[in-house]
């Protein structure tokens, strides 16, 4: 214990190069356990927003690119899939429901997504958790809205409130936006901690009408005003959609085990180029692109570690000369050779312990203050910031590594104590 304060002592003499060393063994720890954080984070995030579905379908494209912009909202579709074609698989004995997804239009930057009632009763979540509403209710009539959490709290939007939905992703201004048929909020979702909480849904035949005169791509005001006049005086139009972005399948719990059948006849079909995929083996060829990423990622991370502990080696050794004469000391004292060794890879240990502690408590600062700010920007929910075994790990490794550091040092000290005894020899 004696030699512990005493090697306390000895750092806080020399503060200035033990806080810089200090703060490159924390940044380096900090950087090396956020990428893990991060990683470890996102793949939770991104395994538990669907949960419960047998099969995703959509028009041909790549399995990665399907779930992507169907699941998680990122991207955009290549080519829809036609009303028809929907329903020819809808209606195969082996499928027991299908729930429809429209993609394309956004309000002040959240995607919209059209769809059926089905989806508020058949989407699964976080190992089979179901959507659950904090206010309100599914929509019932063509131009009601339900709202994501974070929408809701972003925007600050309540029930009864009027929205205008945007004509595609990036548009601005009037010229882009159906506000000759603006829909009203009846529901809000509890939070899920996945996309959903960034979206607003809507009906399919919502998404139907309100694009009525914009079959060129673009608003046509004559076309859109003889509709609305239309509708507004009653005549019934049929906004059953053309076409759809993608659906979800749930297969009969007795033909599950032929799910790789019925994916294989989907994809084979002689009709329209339509892909079905599983979405576990989506994420896992997901996680193969990323991985080549993720491992440069820990690397780097890595041997930014182990420049950190490199410092405590300089650090230690660049004041060795300057302490020849604190060890003729403390021989003077009745402090042994081995006693000046120990008391060097002790202050070797300090370094290492608590510039590790440092780093951990940097890293989970930020993260929890930066995550909000990465779900509301990215859509990512990192989960998973809570300390665990591996930081713990990581700790008591960084700590040994520094011990480790610290020998040759010692061993210079001890050897240097040999020969001066207790007198500084110049």
């Amino acid at each position: 214990m004696a030699l512990l304060k005493l090697a306390w002592q000895s750092l806080r003499n020399r503060a200035s190069s033990a806080v810089l060393t200090l703060v490159a063994v924390a940044v380096s720890v900090a950087l090396f356990l956020g990428v893990e954080k991060v990683r470890e984070g996102v793949r939770s995030s991104f395994e538990s927003t669907i949960s419960d579905t047998d099969l995703i379908v959509g028009a041909r494209s790549g399995q990665v690119n399907l779930l992507l912009y169907t699941v998680f909202r990122l991207g955009n579709a290549t080519a829809n899939v036609s009303w028809e074609a929907y329903q020819e698989i809808a209606t195969r004995p082996e499928i027991e429901w299908t729930v429809p997804m429209s993609l394309g239009d956004s309000h002040r930057g959240y995607r919209v997504l059209g769809t059926s009632g089905e989806y508020f009763v058949r989407y699964k979540y976080g190992g089979g958790r179901e959507l659950a509403f904090q206010a309100g209710a599914p929509f019932a009539d063509i131009y009601e809205a339900v709202i994501g959490a974070e929408v809701a709290e972003a925007l600050g939007y309540t029930l009864g409130q009027e929205i205008v939905l945007t004509h595609g992703l990036g548009g601005v201004g009037d010229s882009s936006d159906h506000k000759d048929r603006p829909f009203t909020v009846v529901g809000i979702l509890k939070r899920t901690g996945t996309p959903v909480d960034r979206t607003i849904h809507v009906s399919l035949e919502a998404i139907t009408a309100i694009h009525v005169g914009w079959e060129s791509g673009v608003r046509n005001p004559a076309a859109v005003e003889a509709a609305r006049r239309l509708e507004e005086s009653g005549v019934e139009f049929d906004f059953t959609p053309r076409d759809i972005t993608a659906f979800l399948v749930g297969l009969k719990p007795e033909q599950r085990r032929a799910i790789l059948n019925v994916r294989y006849q989907i994809n084979t079909g002689r009709g329209e180029a339509l892909q079905a995929i599983v979405p576990g083996e989506a994420l896992r060829e997901l996680w193969q692109v990323t991985g080549i990423v993720e491992t440069a990622l820990v690397a780097v991370s890595g041997f930014v570690i182990v420049v950190g502990l490199v410092s405590i080696l300089v650090s230690i050794l660049t004041s060795l000369n300057e302490r020849r004469r604190e060890m003729a000391i403390l021989r003077a004292v009745g402090a042994g050779p081995g006693h000046v060794f120990f008391l060097l890879l002790l202050e070797a240990a300090i370094l290492a312990l608590v510039g590790a502690l440092l780093g951990w408590a940097l890293v989970y600062g930020l993260l929890n203050l930066l995550a909000p700010w990465i779900a509301a920007t990215y859509g990512v929910v990192l989960q998973g910031l809570s300390p665990g075994l591996f930081d713990l790990y990581v700790i008591g490794v960084v700590t040994l590594a520094g011990i480790v550091m610290g020998l040759w040092p010692a061993v210079r000290a001890y050897r240097a104590s040999l020969a001066d005894g207790m007198t500084v020899k110049v």
